[in-house]
């Protein structure tokens, strides 16, 4: 058995960087079990800060693949260089643990309000935070990573003041307790803080459950290690950052409504996190042309909504079109579309999101837009992954429309994929016709067509085509200059067939408002116009729409 180190006398330097044995106010083994609780807590703690940075930026940004590379990449180095920065303060480990948490949970617990309002009074979509997200990311990754290194050289000092024993042992109690508590703090924010607390809310408590088992770790089992005016300090600073922390979660509430504001316009009517996405409305009253936004990005609406959802339904509908299934769609726009032809008799819509459906059916303008689609019994709603219900070998269909977000690097990558439109041909009966949104032509030419050539994978006959936008979602609101520049300039779309479809519209068919045989057949030229050869197609375990 190692015998407890003895204090060094006067003048002479402990061995190893160590102080001599804690004067505690509870016994040794009580001392080492409140340490590795709040090594616990203080994991839990670290790997939230990570989490809401991911999250927020994947959110804001996009793209979540180089958010988390970015995000967990600066982070583990920070967290080393940290580690190395610490060894200046092992001498007063107690001190310095208690400065450390203290600072951690101000940062941490206010990072995502910092990049939310960065976010929302730069520019939103362009601008500075368009330009600059990355940098600002890294600089939280590094500023919350240098910190949480910080902590484990200081709490390896301390559980050594507390009962001397060998380093392995030690280092094998210090990261048990601390990988149990990044357990903990990695189910506990996609669980419980981000679905009943939200993204703000939960980081401000996650600083503050810091900022008190921090300081009371200090404060109450190692105040003697610190001199009456440090006590005073660390307590001073530790009510400082609760009371600053306190007040943001007060004044939550009215950040996000300004926040939504600068970003959306003043015309925001309604705003819901719906536990698979962030769902706002803009206008729709008093003649403001409806906004619907979809995680911060615009999903429908303005005075030319209908030229997209046009443009994506009717050439698919040129023929045999009995069956059709929608792929997302969940506002019932182009569900609108399709129940405009009176042959169709059955219309499956595919959504994973039941919130959005369920605010299409009962909001008055969005229902009103998309003509109350979802009251007609030939609609029939399933709430699910696209790819997975694919897989459960789904009835023919004559028409499958995908009406899914745009592809690139995040959770829908996988639904512009070779092995989905696999699925997706699979779903056709014969002569059938699968129509895909890939994205804006004009701004993300290589995306677009990676989409054509990835279908063309599969095993089908692509034709691709545009419509030009000409209207913002809602620049006739306020901030419409600044909602001119996030709507697409264009939209991109790819017909397809096992047997190859020509690109017309029915001419017995219900006449679109914004499209001619004339004005299709130059969408398609101007598409060709944009052709990239010798892509490659994305596939699930080789994504390829990052640009």
């Amino acid at each position: 058995m190692i015998e407890p180190h003895a204090p060094a006398p006067p003048g002479v330097p402990s061995p190893r960087g160590v102080q001599g044995q804690a004067r505690l106010p509870v016994r040794p083994g009580t001392g080492r079990f409140l340490v590795l609780a709040g090594v616990f807590v203080c994991a839990a703690c670290g790997l939230v800060y990570e989490l809401e940075l991911v999250a927020l930026a994947s959110y804001l940004v996009g793209d979540s693949v180089t958010q988390a590379s970015v995000v967990l990449s600066v982070m583990v180095f920070a967290m080393g260089v940290g580690s190395l920065a610490a060894k200046r303060l092992r001498p007063r480990a107690a001190a310095g643990f208690g400065a450390v948490e203290a600072a951690l949970a101000l940062v941490g617990g206010c990072s995502a309000m910092a990049l939310y309002a960065v976010f929302a009074w730069t520019g939103g979509w362009g601008g500075v935070w368009a330009s600059g997200s990355r940098y600002l990311l890294a600089a939280f990754s590094l500023a919350i990573g240098l910190l949480i290194g910080a902590e484990v050289p200081l709490l390896m000092e301390l559980i050594q003041r507390i009962r001397r024993q060998d380093p392995g042992g030690a280092v094998a109690d210090l990261f048990a307790a601390d990988y149990v508590g990044a357990l903990v703090g990695g189910l506990a924010f996609p669980f419980l803080l981000l679905p009943r607390l939200g993204e703000l809310t939960g980081a401000l408590l996650t600083g503050a459950v810091n900022a008190l088992v921090g300081g009371a770790l200090v404060l109450g089992l190692f105040r003697r290690d610190l001199s009456r005016r440090g006590r005073w300090l660390l307590l001073i600073a530790n009510v400082v950052v609760l009371g600053l922390l306190a007040t943001a979660a007060v004044l939550v509430d009215d950040f996000e409504h300004a926040a939504r504001q600068a970003v959306y316009g003043r015309d925001v009517r309604v705003a819901l996190r719906t536990g698979v996405q962030e769902v706002v409305l803009t206008g729709g009253t008093r003649g403001r042309p409806l906004g619907l936004f979809v995680d911060g990005s615009p999903r429908a609406g303005g005075r030319d909504e209908h030229r997209y959802h046009e443009a994506l339904v009717h050439p698919a509908m040129n023929g045999r079109r009995a069956r059709v299934l929608v792929l997302g769609g969940g506002d019932g726009l182009a569900v609108r579309e399709v129940l405009r032809y009176p042959d169709v008799r059955r219309v499956d819509v595919v959504d994973r999101d039941a919130g959005l459906v369920r605010l299409a059916r009962r909001d008055p303008a969005l229902s009103a837009l998309n003509g109350h689609a979802f009251d007609d019994p030939r609609v029939r709603v399933v709430t699910a992954d696209a790819f997975c219900w694919l897989r459960g070998d789904p009835p023919p269909y004559d028409v499958v429309i995908s009406d899914l977000p745009d592809p690139g690097i995040t959770a829908s990558t996988k639904l512009y994929s070779q092995e989905f439109y696999g699925l997706a041909s699979r779903a056709l009966s014969d002569g059938g016709r699968l129509v895909v949104h890939a994205g804006p032509v004009t701004s993300r030419p290589r995306v677009f067509w990676t989409v054509e050539a990835t279908l063309r994978a599969a095993g089908l006959r692509t034709t691709p085509y545009r419509v030009g936008g000409r209207d913002s979602v809602s620049a006739a609101g306020p901030g419409g200059a600044r909602d001119a520049s996030r709507a697409p300039r264009d939209w991109g779309f790819v017909l397809a067939s096992t047997e190859g479809t020509p690109l017309r519209l029915d001419p017995r068919g219900p006449a679109p408002r914004s499209l001619t045989p004339r004005s299709l057949a130059a969408d398609a030229r101007a598409a060709w116009l944009t052709r990239i050869t010798a892509v490659a197609p994305s596939t699930l375990v080789h994504p390829r729409y990052s640009e």
